[in-house]
């Protein structure tokens, strides 16, 4: 087994400012772990890293299909968007097809992830809605699950609720912790979240790089219209959008909140989690590429695009370069 440093640090000048301490988790395909940094048994919530297998329920049970919904919905059922207008407009129309509006979605209104986004909504005067949150269209996908199976939409966030149940049946079987094992708590968007060790979380994504390597139907699915609209899972400034794009899809990547990050190597069949320890999103970005460097899933040097993401400048008011944001080893 590799033991890697993937600690990040913030220079200003010739010096360390700041160090933020990365744990990381690799699995292969016979779920074995074969790469590590600090704990890969840490405990973490899984956060939005969770979508794609909290998506499939839908697909499994025939519920994409009877909806006339392809690989744009689906690719929005998984996606942390960044609230640009193409993102809010599939996430309505998602709700319409079901006979349902922005009211009925769990989350709240949040500004858009995505500077694209931010600019277009305050050009336009508009105001910040539910459809803007970066998991309505996960919302959509659930409240469509229920209003199918004919069970109540309201509360359908809610633990206990048959839909939450199905997300957590569908967490514990890709991750194989027993679901009484798995710590339930709230999520950002209001649904419920799923707490268990990073090695875990990774073994999930190996499974799945491992499943649509062998054409299983509904994760090759999931992970096709992750591929096809690299867009819609992120944004036009969305890191995990930039990984697939530049990764022709051979990674398929989902953020977390809190620092926690997700993400497997289809053609190699590994499964990543990263998690930093104090929750900073600015250290998870040039730890998920340093791993995928280390294992031969992203070349060395990065292209351009990835590589800003890398070494990111630390920049002053006046926009001077002051320092940077970069991986420690």
């Amino acid at each position: 087994m590799r033991t890697l440093d993937l600690d990040v640090v913030v220079t200003r000048g010739a010096r360390n400012e700041s160090v933020h301490r990365v744990s990381a988790a690799v699995v292969d395909a016979k779920g074995a772990l074969v790469g590590s940094s600090r704990d890969p048994a840490a405990f973490s919530f899984w956060r939005s890293c969770a979508k794609p297998f909290q998506a499939m329920p839908l697909v499994e049970t025939g519920g994409l299909d009877e909806m006339a919904w392809g690989d744009d919905e689906l690719a929005l059922a998984c996606a942390s968007h960044g609230g640009e207008p193409e993102h809010v407009a599939l996430a309505e129309s998602m709700l319409v097809d079901i006979g349902l509006e922005e009211g009925d979605l769990a989350c709240g209104p949040h500004e858009p992830l995505s500077t694209r986004g931010v600019k277009m909504l305050r050009e336009n005067g508009g105001r910040c809605t539910r459809l803007h949150n970066n998991c309505s269209g996960k919302h959509a996908a659930m409240l469509a699950q229920a209003h199918i199976a004919g069970w109540p939409t309201i509360g359908y966030e809610r633990a206990g609720h048959q839909v939450q149940e199905g997300a957590l049946r569908s967490v514990a079987r890709w991750c194989d912790v027993p679901r009484e094992q798995i710590e339930l708590a709230v999520d950002g968007c209001g649904v419920v979240v799923f707490g268990l060790p990073i090695d875990a979380m990774a073994s999930a994504y190996a499974r799945l790089a491992g499943a649509v390597r062998r054409g299983d139907e509904v994760p090759t699915r999931v992970v096709r219209a992750m591929q096809a609209h690299p867009f819609l899972v992120g944004g036009t400034d969305r890191f995990d959008t930039v990984l697939i794009e530049e990764s022709q899809g051979r990674v398929i990547a989902k953020i977390g909140a809190e620092g926690v990050h997700s993400f497997a190597a289809l053609d190699l069949g590994l499964g990543f989690t990263v998690k930093v320890e104090d929750g900073c999103q600015r250290a998870q970005f040039p730890a998920v590429l340093r791993l995928l460097q280390h294992f031969g899933a992203l070349p060395d040097p990065l292209p351009p695009r990835l590589a800003d993401w890398l070494c990111k400048p630390v920049r002053n008011s006046r926009g001077e370069t002051v320092g940077c944001i970069r991986p420690a080893a």
